[in-house]
């Protein structure tokens, strides 16, 4: 089976709400008005609760007070709301996982970090579209979590090769399925009628230099993803940043062009950014900080 063929047949099972869906629709249509939109989202009061919450987090570095849909949605444009959306749905689909298998607070407190981490260094690259990297970053992993639901057994098998690194994950993935989380991840998001320069980072996070790959941009997702590996430990214990060892290809951070001294500087300025989104869309993870 390919990833195609396994997303297809459990479309029904990780399918957005409707009110996500229809945003998504509307935003994909560039007529789309304000109006529209404010419609569909008013009337389902717990996401209208917390767009505004987030539309006034440090996310966003709004210094007024936002109190109405309409204001947040243009101080955060129609793109980002999406990403809002998005992230606040997908939560609430994958539910009932084995603990065995992944501690669900710990994986959503690794992928908004990681989202948050990727928007922070396409920002400071002036990459175009910079809202999208928070969405590849939080959804870099979802196809782990489609793993888990559906071959909870042959998922076991992969992660006895934890100790042994990411690599070897990986590699089993592709022995025991014949793809990897990261490919599966992407048609899930193509489904999910996601543009391309979303799940094309996905799909090459893992082999961002790629020649079918959009290098920087996978480039920048791959090296946030790992970056983030780093901090998880870090949300419960002491940890000194600068002798933090990330272990993103070389090559991948070389194309970026970054200086050494970018990663502990980005760390400290996004953790309170991580905290006000945790605190809205998955409180639950909030105790690992």
């Amino acid at each position: 089976m390919d990833p195609r063929m396994m997303i297809e047949n459990v479309n029904s099972i990780f399918s957005f709400p409707d009110v996500a869906l229809r945003i998504n629709e509307l935003i994909n249509l560039e007529e789309t008005t304000n109006a529209e939109l404010e419609q569909l989202i008013i009337h389902d009061p717990a996401l209208t609760a917390k767009i505004l919450k987030l539309a006034n987090s440090s996310y966003f570095g709004c210094s007024g007070k936002i109190e109405t849909i309409s204001r947040a949605i243009t101080l955060i444009g129609h793109k980002e709301l999406r990403n809002l959306v998005m992230a606040i749905s997908v939560i609430s689909i994958f539910e009932g996982i084995s603990s065995d298998l992944v501690d669900m607070e710990a994986f959503w407190y690794h992928s908004i970090t990681c989202g948050v981490m990727a928007r922070s260094i396409a920002t400071h690259l002036k990459s175009k579209e910079q809202e999208r990297f928070f969405i590849s970053g939080l959804l870099h992993d979802i196809g782990k979590l489609v793993l888990f639901s559906q071959f909870p057994k042959e998922s076991a098998q992969t992660l006895r090769f934890k100790d042994q690194g990411d690599d070897a994950v990986i590699e089993a993935e592709r022995k025991i399925f014949g793809f990897t989380h990261a490919e599966l991840g992407a048609e899930l998001l193509k489904q999910w009628q996601l543009p391309m320069s979303i799940w094309k980072l996905v799909q090459f996070q893992l082999d961002p230099l790629n020649e079918e790959a959009p290098k920087r941009d996978a480039c920048i997702l791959h090296v946030a993803a790992h970056i983030a590996n780093c901090v998880e430990p870090c949300a419960r214990r002491t940890g000194d940043l600068d002798k933090m060892k990330p272990t993103y290809k070389i090559e991948a951070w070389n194309q970026l062009d970054l200086s050494p001294e970018f990663i502990p500087t980005m760390m400290s300025n996004t953790g309170l950014q991580v905290f006000d989104i945790l605190s809205v869309i998955k409180p639950e993870a909030l105790v690992i900080l």
